[in-house]
């Protein structure tokens, strides 16, 4: 597997020099994809340089070592640096989703359970807040819509990082870890609305998309189809006396977006926007996972997302991830934003399928 990395040398030294010419910074989206690449080269043959040098630190120690013994020491400690390198060069060399850099938008929807689901879809509006809160990073709603109770039958929230230091290494931005959460959640408890105190079954699902910068989704104007109507609350009732909520349909896909949380129809479509070119980057995504075939393609992430990801028992306090089989008692803390060591289950076994794919082939 690490012979491979002699071959990407050549394209390192390339890269370089492409990047020192001036006309490669005229387009962005070209500077910005070379300059990705260069990054992720460079820790690749950084990290193998490394692990290089010390088989050769082995070697020469062992020879003192045969000399002097007190040496031995040295030998068991260089070993054990080598062997740390190893691994992250065996984590480097697999291929990486170009999106995992990306700030996030996830969608929460309320499924089978009427209100009671839609105030789960709140109690998972408020985990990823105080997650994204947790991390350092900031988080918007950029639409919704209310229950009569106070849930939601529908939120969407933009997860971004605050500088670049939310970003260092593979799976530090918002999308590189919630990407996870993309899928049907089970809630088990006994509803407000249930007077005979017994434990009902309903369920949200979530949607999680990279959002897509301007140089990242190209949209023409003549493609899209934008409606203008009135914001509308918690049963229906009409909430603003302007058309200030927009509809937008990219004609091309089909896409439908729609946003009516701000109060004029310039925010309004300027949110719905960044929703549909984070669509449609999703849409390019899976297209390229097609293409590139099932071996390069995550177990974990390639679960049918009509399928349950993860039960949430309120009367054992217990949360169960049913694609890692993570199972802990402390769903209180988890709802309060505790969430790190559930998504490290799924980055870990994301990571050791890409792994086995990429040494099977």
């Amino acid at each position: 597997m690490f012979e491979a990395v002699e071959g990407l040398l050549g394209e390192h030294a390339e890269l370089e020099a492409r990047l020192a010419l001036p006309e490669t910074h005229a387009d962005a989206r070209t500077a910005k994809t070379l300059n990705q690449r260069y990054a992720e080269l460079t820790a690749i043959i950084t990290t193998w340089r490394e692990w290089r040098q010390a088989g050769d630190d082995i070697t020469a120690a062992r020879e003192l070592a045969a000399e002097e013994p007190t040496f031995a020491g040295e030998v068991e400690a260089l070993t054990t640096q080598r062997e740390a390198a190893e691994e992250r060069l065996r984590r480097l060399l697999v291929p990486r989703d170009p999106t995992d850099d990306k700030d996030a938008i996830l969608e929460i929807k309320s499924g089978e359970g009427g209100e009671e689901s839609a105030l789960f879809a709140g109690d998972l509006l408020r985990m990823y807040t105080r997650y994204a809160e947790q991390r350092g990073w900031s988080s918007e709603i950029l639409d919704s819509t209310e229950s009569d109770l106070g849930g939601f039958k529908s939120v969407t929230l933009a997860v971004k990082a605050r500088g670049a230091t939310d970003r260092s290494g593979p799976g530090h931005a918002p999308y590189g870890l919630l990407k996870f959460e993309g899928g049907v959640h089970r809630v088990q408890r006994v509803p407000v609305t249930e007077s005979q105190g017994r434990v009902h079954t309903s369920a949200a699902g979530v949607l999680v998309l990279p959002e897509a910068e301007a140089i990242d989704v190209q949209i023409d104007e003549n493609d899209l189809r934008i409606d203008v109507f009135r914001s509308s609350g918690p049963g229906g009732q009409s909430v603003n006396t302007t058309d200030s909520a927009v509809r937008i349909t990219h004609v091309p896909t089909g896409i439908v977006v729609s946003c009516q949380n701000e109060k004029s129809q310039l925010q309004n479509k300027e949110q719905a926007l960044r929703i549909l070119r984070a669509r449609l980057l999703a849409v390019a995504q899976e297209e390229a996972d097609a293409a590139a075939g099932e071996a390069r393609r995550s177990q974990v992430r390639t679960v049918d997302r009509s399928e349950r990801i993860r039960t949430y028992n309120f009367p054992e306090n217990r949360i169960s991830d049913h694609r890692t089989g993570y199972k802990a008692y402390n769903l209180d803390q988890v709802l309060n934003g505790d969430l790190q060591p559930v998504v490290d289950a799924c980055v870990e076994a994301d990571l050791e399928a890409r792994l086995a794919a990429v040494e099977a082939e």
